[in-house]
């Protein structure tokens, strides 16, 4: 970071704001006659870091999907959902959005409303199988997948503290739907699959946002 006059630390983001913010500032100074040229035209912003998403590795991944908290049936239904997550790279609210007839256990493919109403076929492993059809099993009626105590829809909210709540239980504090989600695509690729094909697995819009993951 660097020392500001004012004795504070700025980081690369923060001056990189303040530059941004005293060209535009000058060049007004400039458009309205103030001054005759810009002095912050001179200047050059720091590069900022790139963020590299954090994940698990595949150790950490599978005990925090195969350990969850709760007991009976809502320990089944957290299973369900942390193995879906992390094995078809899901986003919290395209899971907890999930019916029923949205899943195929014998093809162990899901169909998936994405961002911008765009609708995906995504596959899962056998162990996301596995999970889903014990959790199935004890569903008698037809509708949402992933279900709250009272049968409704299980909210995005609650699937964020079930998925904290089963990496803390397992020594990863911290943990997060979308960093499953970020462990299943670098995997994938470490893995050897297609970035191509994991961009197609994620619904991104944009490979660029896919290639994010080729930090392994």
């Amino acid at each position: 970071p660097f020392q500001a006059p004012d004795g504070h630390a700025w980081t690369a983001s923060t001056m990189s704001r303040r530059v941004a913010a005293a060209r535009t500032f000058f060049r007004w100074m400039v458009r309205t006659g103030q001054l005759d040229a810009s002095p912050a035209e001179r200047l050059s912003a720091p590069r900022v870091p790139r963020h590299v998403p954090r994940f698990l590795d595949v150790d950490e991944a599978s005990h925090v999907v195969e350990e969850p908290t709760q007991d009976g049936p809502l320990r089944l239904r957290n299973q369900a959902l942390l193995e879906l997550l992390y094995g078809a790279g899901l986003r919290v609210g395209e899971a907890v959005a999930l019916d029923l007839a949205d899943v195929d256990l014998t093809e162990r493919l899901v169909r998936v409303m994405g961002k911008g109403g765009k609708q995906r076929v995504v596959p899962f492993g056998p162990p996301a199988a596995e999970a889903l059809r014990i959790w199935m099993a004890t569903l008698e009626t037809d509708g949402a997948l992933f279900r709250n105590r009272d049968g409704g829809r299980l909210s995005a909210r609650s699937a964020w503290r079930i998925t904290r709540d089963a990496g803390a239980a397992n020594g990863q504090p911290g943990v997060h739907p979308h960093m499953l989600r970020h462990s299943c695509a670098t995997h994938l690729l470490s893995g050897g699959a297609d970035l191509r094909g994991i961009q197609e697995q994620l619904g991104h819009a944009s490979l660029s946002t896919t290639q994010r993951y080729t930090h392994v």
